[in-house]
């Protein structure tokens, strides 16, 4: 029989609707139960592409005698994690405290005015892995409520106290404290811990890093005398992360991690959000080494995202299942026989190129990665060295046929803002720089999508799914969505993204800010929770506050807020005592302090679109990678609520005409391209207000 999760909207809460376990949504009648029948609150937050979730809702979950025990003792809430950002943040900051280490299935037992008392993450039916049973962990909890209520008591309070310390962030005494030594210190931080061995920070389980390589690539645009090891680091964890394993040869996309140090054994799960910032990435690879197979990787990703996570109407799906047929990985994998029987006589070439055996490379199969190069391949095989991609890329598209046949891993189809702002912006500047109108209608599609189901009577929310948008927004989908309406204005100039971006910036400054500096995560209208969440540090997607610095920066160079520069610039005091530690953990905010450090230019170009110099000055303008840099480009006159930046900007002599300003103060304006780059290099004379 169903619990209360049937009518929910999320596919992880829905795959938890027939437990026997009494499941409630998180909500006000489950929080009611629980202070009405005095009953502590068990809380099991996950997500739809988790591994161990599915475990842990097998073993435990769908067992009648454990779910007995859950309904008798506790009142039982499912949460999922991507639609509930601040209830996952604050009580994983509570298992961090309490356990040293956080994940998911996160299980947390709460008493009934929500304070955590007992935490853990994926709890096995029998003891082993030195984990209790989750049954004797129930047992012991609920004969603990009964006798021993005094300690539950003393260790809420005590974990409250310190999670209320955590979340209290208070910016140093000084302000805008980044300047061009705090950045070659960040850099050479960065540099030094590096892992020349297999590529990365870190060891295993091996996290792609997407805003730290951002980082790197935009300090190689700057005069700097790390350039040289910048490129080097940046080209060897792009080439170690694209050679297979992690990321998907044969139908493009990466998995969320590597198990081992090699990039080779993933976690199979697939997610929007790196996708789409490692799209992002090896585009900016790309464009600053001018390596085309960073490109490839960047549209191998791009096509991947439309192809197997895009919704008919435009909206963008948050992951694909790490498990298929009940078994990990299982859609991905080979045998030799599977793949000599896709190729037939291509096979002795493929086996060298990626060093496939009989016995396989992971559990008696093969996870594809590449092991030998163009060159070496074009050696033994006798070929010319300029065919061999097309070669590799032909038997891919063999084994893709054949893979498309197996049973696919399922989709979690709901919508995120975050999420499909970080693809918003990859597929825009892809369409800018790589002249593909495909991408670039894709995200058109997306915003279109996004604010017209998302943001409903001027007040957006996070969640969308079957024709039902759910939940607040956060301050990271408010920012993720300025910044990438922003990125698509200059790719697509029509005055109604800016005017959003414009629109929601408002609401950020009015509804999320913090008297102590910076902005809380939830709007001053959010339901109460046990504390308000404030968090500032980057994790496998931006912060909230990073992206706000980043969105408020962008907005206040085109002119229309000058003073949310200063408001943005106060929030890098609240990461001074930690991102020269922890750079790696702050990397939005360092590409944050890089556009803020500048210098920074203001693009205007003025003259009809359709005409041929118009699109001269564009062309020449995305030729480069210009991370210090916003655009405005309007017909002439502009549109009444264009920038501030289109301003009392004439045409020079009637033609397509282009301001390169620096902090307003703009150059003199010029009909050539040439002029135009010539000023953006720094090699200008002549100002003018």
């Amino acid at each position: 029989m169903p619990n209360h999760l049937m009518n929910e909207n999320s596919p992880y809460l829905l795959q938890h609707a027939n437990n026997p376990v009494d499941w409630y949504p998180w909500g006000e009648d489950a929080l009611a139960k629980a202070k009405n029948e005095n009953k502590p609150i068990f809380l099991s937050i996950g997500y739809a592409a988790c591994h161990w979730c599915h475990v842990m809702e097998h073993e435990s979950f769908e067992n009648a005698e454990t779910a007995a025990l859950m309904n008798e003792n506790f009142v039982n809430i499912k949460v999922d994690r991507e639609e509930r950002p601040d209830l996952d943040s604050i009580y994983m900051q509570a298992t961090v405290a309490m356990t040293g280490s956080g994940g998911w299935p996160m299980s947390v037992f709460l008493t009934p005015d929500l304070r955590p008392f007992f935490t853990g993450t994926y709890f096995p039916p029998v003891r082993r892995y030195n984990m209790p049973a989750f049954k004797d962990v129930l047992l012991s909890l609920a004969k603990a409520w009964q006798d021993d209520r005094e300690e539950i008591e003393r260790v809420g309070n005590q974990i409250l106290h310190h999670i209320q310390q955590q979340s209290d962030s208070h910016p140093g005494e000084e302000k805008n404290t980044f300047t061009w030594q705090t950045h070659e210190a960040v850099t050479n931080s960065i540099i030094n811990s590096y892992d020349w061995s297999f590529g990365g920070w870190g060891n295993a389980p091996k996290f792609p890093q997407p805003m730290t390589i951002e980082y790197l690539l935009r300090r190689a645009t700057a005069d700097s005398p790390q350039h040289e090891q910048i490129l080097k680091v940046s080209q060897h964890v792009l080439d170690a992360m694209s050679r297979g394993g992690m990321y998907d040869v044969v139908g493009g996309g990466f998995s969320r991690y590597s198990v081992d140090n090699f990039w080779r054994t993933p976690h199979f799960e697939k997610m929007l959000y790196d996708n789409a910032q490692l799209a992002l990435t090896y585009l900016h690879g790309y464009l600053v080494t001018g390596e085309v197979k960073y490109r490839k990787v960047c549209e191998e990703t791009l096509d991947f995202i439309l192809h197997e996570m895009t919704h008919p109407d435009g909206g963008f799906f948050s992951s694909l299942d790490a498990d298929s047929e009940g078994e990990e990985g299982k859609f991905y994998v080979w045998t030799q026989d599977d793949i000599q029987a896709a190729l037939g006589v291509d096979f002795e070439f493929f086996k060298a190129a990626y060093g496939i055996t009989p016995q396989g490379n992971w559990e008696g199969k093969t996870i594809l990665q590449r092991e030998l190069d163009d060159a070496s391949l074009a050696v033994r095989f006798k070929l010319e060295i300029n065919n061999i991609p097309e070669k590799i890329n032909e038997c891919h598209s063999r084994l893709l046929a054949v893979r498309n046949n197996r049973i696919r891993p399922g989709t979690d189809d709901k919508v995120l803002v975050m999420w499909n702002a970080l693809a918003l912006s990859a597929f825009a500047e892809a369409g800018r720089y790589l002249g593909r109108k495909d991408y670039l209608d894709a995200a058109i599609r997306n915003a279109r999508f996004l604010l017209g189901n998302l943001h409903i009577n001027n007040h957006l929310f996070r969640s969308w799914r079957d024709g039902k948008a759910k939940h607040n927004a956060y301050l990271e989908d408010y920012a993720g969505l300025i910044h990438s309406l922003l990125t698509l204005y200059q790719s697509e100039p029509k005055l109604e993204w800016y005017t959003a971006a414009l629109k929601l910036g408002d609401e950020i400054v009015t509804h999320f800010s913090d008297p102590n500096g910076g902005f809380f995560d939830t709007r001053d209208d959010h339901e109460s929770l046990l504390i308000r969440p404030k968090d500032i540090q980057d994790n496998a997607t931006p912060s909230g506050n990073a992206l706000a610095a980043t969105a408020l920066l962008e907005l206040s160079a085109y002119g229309d807020r000058i003073e949310w520069r200063s408001l943005a610039e106060d929030m890098f005091a609240l990461i001074d005592n930690l991102v020269l530690r922890y750079p790696t953990s702050f990397a939005q905010w360092l590409c944050a302090a890089d556009f803020a450090s500048g210098p920074t230019h203001e693009v205007a170009i003025i003259g009809d679109l359709e005409d041929a110099k118009t699109q001269e000055f564009l062309e020449t303008l995305w030729k480069n990678f210009r991370p210090r840099q916003v655009t405005a480009i309007s017909d002439y006159p502009p549109k009444p609520g264009s920038p501030a930046l289109l301003k009392d900007r004439p045409l020079l002599n009637g033609q397509p005409t282009a301001y390169v300003c620096q902090g307003f103060v703009c150059l003199q304006p010029v009909n050539s391209p040439f002029e135009m780059e010539f000023q953006l290099s720094g090699n200008s004379v002549g100002k003018m207000g």
